[in-house]
């Protein structure tokens, strides 16, 4: 026998092996990134990637081909290139900000609970982030996918590799699994908070904010997927938060891949259109994305400013993500508190 959950010593045999039990952890997991800015690493990490079924909803048999023969031998260059732009000394700036997250967190539990992140494609793994809180004797874990708006294609995936990880244990601990947050009020506080100091300290007014959230093929809507009810809820709550009669707001969703439907109004589409009818200040922001990455930092702030400049407008602004700001780490301590009540 081990220590009791308590920590009370058990009656033990003089050469039984040490084990550790009786913590509390929590594990932030995040979409993932390439290890580094280069075609090898991103051929790898999109392989990973565009190979989960939830993500890519084509069967193998006809989707495999088209990877392997196409995508992967195009795609990766021009990524790399993408992530060359925004990746900094510590790394890519999506593990850097969830890092800095855990880290923060860690801070803020306290030594009752044991905080560490994960990436749900690439590393550090969700195995290997699992089996390291379980040899520090975590039997309860508070798994947090940082995804605000449920889908299948983010939140189900990685509940679907913690559930591949539990079923080769023999020892399983108990799991949590923290829900969507779209329209949680501490949530929609901290966005409009964050995102009214931000606009407040612009050089100039914008007569237009985006709320960009990443792309969706149309059919996960008709197959039944919450993401885009939960992403326009986001919007309305935030945009009456906000409060701003100065400033019209307007959802989009970025990220198109591949022919099928998506998504729309998409945003690469609405800031050209914007721009031709006039439109001379724009302010976009991301509240679908819990830290700043490839999609706000280059496809954003950085296509995005270019698209709107060269059609017509004259100011243009990228709005943080919450990242690892006091704002926005008040929100996840409060909504991690709520779901550890009883274990922590």
């Amino acid at each position: 026998m081990s220590e009791s959950f308590a920590g009370t010593p058990q009656h033990l045999p003089a050469d039984h092996p040490p084990v550790k039990g009786g913590k509390v952890g929590v594990l932030l997991v995040n979409l993932g990134t390439p290890d580094a800015p280069e075609t090898g690493p991103v051929r790898r990490y999109l392989a990973e990637f565009l190979s989960d079924k939830r993500v890519i909803e084509i069967p193998a048999i006809a989707w495999q081909p088209i990877l392997r023969g196409v995508i992967l031998n195009t795609r990766p260059k021009k990524s790399a290139a993408a992530y060359k732009k925004v990746w900094s000394d510590r790394g890519s700036p999506l593990a850097v900000i969830t890092q800095d997250q855990a880290q923060a967190l860690q801070a803020r539990l306290g030594d009752a609970v044991m905080v560490d992140w994960a990436m749900r494609y690439g590393k550090p793994s969700i195995p290997d982030q699992l089996d390291k809180l379980q040899a520090m004797g975590c039997e309860r874990i508070l798994l947090a996918p940082m995804y605000p708006q449920y889908s299948g294609a983010t939140s189900a995936t990685v509940v679907d590799k913690v559930s591949d990880w539990l079923r080769e244990q023999r020892w399983q601990p108990a799991m949590r699994t923290l829900p969507p947050y779209h329209d949680d009020p501490v949530y929609i506080a901290a966005l409009a908070k964050d995102i009214g100091e931000q606009l407040d300290a612009l050089s100039f007014t914008p007569e237009v904010l985006l709320l960009s959230f990443h792309g969706m093929p149309l059919r996960t809507l008709e197959l039944g997927d919450p993401y885009h009810c939960h992403c326009q809820k986001t919007s309305r709550l935030l945009q009456a938060e906000l409060n701003r009669p100065d400033i019209r707001v307007v959802t989009t969703f970025q990220s198109r891949f591949g022919p099928a439907k998506w998504l729309e109004p998409a945003t690469d589409d609405t800031i050209m259109a914007e721009a031709a009818k006039g439109t001379k200040r724009l302010a976009i922001a991301a509240p679908g994305f819990s830290v700043d990455c490839l999609e706000t930092l280059e496809e954003l702030g950085m296509e995005g400013r270019d698209t709107f400049l060269e059609a017509g407008g004259e100011e243009f602004a990228r709005i943080e993500c919450l990242n690892a700001r006091a704002t926005g780490m008040d929100m996840i301590e409060v909504i991690v508190r709520r779901e550890l009540a009883g274990w922590a």
